[in-house]
């Protein structure tokens, strides 16, 4: 397995190290509930140094991205990130990331770590600009530190006017005690937040720096454990349970992503047909009425027929209640509905509801 530069820093800090897309990184340090919480009320630190990180650049870089993304990259000014998914020819996604413009001609594209080299093959294989397509993710380390008192710590530690960088923005040159590095405000975890893109050398310095800086703030190591209940709270798409090579970003609620009126990306076609057809298949939050948590790939019926499968499913810490995202059919899906979740062979009923689960606290 792969591991992150601060692997140690983990093993020190007591963290229960589980694989995740090949790397060896910390499920949790204390608990899952309390790094979740801290998250919500003061801020928490995570290692997203595994994320992999692709720099596509040359002439026509961006019209080339245009064409591979479902998002509009056209309407991009620098220091802009831009969320999108990117899809087969048949809709299903090859991955979703998000894409740094840091220059006309120069995009930095970070992905699920786990699809990196597939991402990277799907890129190159359709490069016929003569662009550059580098698989950079050794270049970086990643840091992501999230709450409501995230800014308060790290401006601690930096003259740069962390205000100053708007949701789904970016500055590429913060200088943090003396570590340059590229800080953005995207998050994922329903709260504010940054994220510190830096050279892998200097992350155990920055690390240990800001836990140190954010102890009064009440800041914490967080793992992976609570990375997933924050953003399955928030109804954050993670791929391979809401988003796949077979469900598509329409099916999985992600249409304002989807720019069918650009000319041409792959996947139009097939999701154009879908939006004109209407879709079968459709994500849904519910809330379990009966005694039961739900568990990714549990069954869903109604009158015992099957009707789908949970995506993601889990305690919600926030609002103490068993939680769950579902791909259903469209009939089915109407907040208010009752449906069945199959937990160990037996249904449990639950309600349709809206999501997300938890207001998001971006800074707009």
């Amino acid at each position: 397995m792969k591991r992150t530069p601060l692997y140690q820093e983990h093993i020190k800090l007591g963290g229960n190290m589980v694989e995740f897309g090949g790397w060896e990184l910390p499920v949790q340090y204390t608990s899952i509930l309390e790094e979740h919480e801290k998250a919500r009320t003061a801020a928490a630190l995570f290692d997203v140094s595994h994320m992999g990180k692709i720099k596509v650049s040359g002439k026509g870089a961006q019209d080339f991205l245009q064409r591979m993304l479902t998002n509009n990259i056209d309407f991009a000014s620098d220091n802009q990130v831009i969320y999108s998914p990117m899809c087969y020819p048949d809709g299903g996604v090859v991955d979703d990331l998000v894409v740094y413009k840091l220059g006309l001609e120069e995009f930095l594209l970070v992905v699920n770590a786990a699809n990196t080299d597939k991402d990277y093959n799907w890129l190159v294989e359709h490069n016929n600009s003569g662009l550059e397509i580098k698989n950079v993710s050794h270049e970086y380390a990643q840091l992501a530190l999230q709450g409501p008192r995230a800014e308060a710590i790290l401006q601690k530690l930096t003259d740069s006017p962390l205000s100053e960088i708007k949701f789904f923005h970016h500055n590429p040159e913060v200088n943090i005690r003396g570590i340059k590095a590229l800080v953005s405000r995207t998050g994922y975890t329903g709260e504010d937040g940054f994220e510190i893109y830096l050279e892998p050398s200097k992350v155990v310095e920055l690390w240990n720096m800001l836990l140190a800086e954010g102890k009064e703030e009440g800041l914490v190591p967080a793992g992976l454990g609570a990375r997933d209940t924050l953003r399955f709270e928030a109804a954050l798409s993670l791929y391979g349970h809401e988003i796949s090579e077979e469900i598509s970003p329409l099916e999985a609620g992600l249409k304002r992503f989807v720019k069918i009126e650009k000319d041409y990306f792959i996947g139009k076609e097939a999701l154009k047909k879908q939006m004109e057809e209407g879709l079968r298949r459709k994500l849904v939050g519910f809330e379990m009425i009966g005694r039961g948590i739900p568990r990714s790939g549990y069954e869903v019926q109604v009158g015992g027929s099957r009707i789908g499968h949970v995506t993601s499913g889990s305690y919600s810490p926030t609002l103490k209640k068993n939680l769950g995202l579902a791909l259903i059919t469209s009939e089915h899906a109407q907040p208010g509905n009752t449906i069945d979740i199959i937990i160990r062979n037996k249904p449990v009923q639950a309600e349709i509801v809206k999501i997300p689960f938890y207001s998001k606290k971006y800074k707009k």
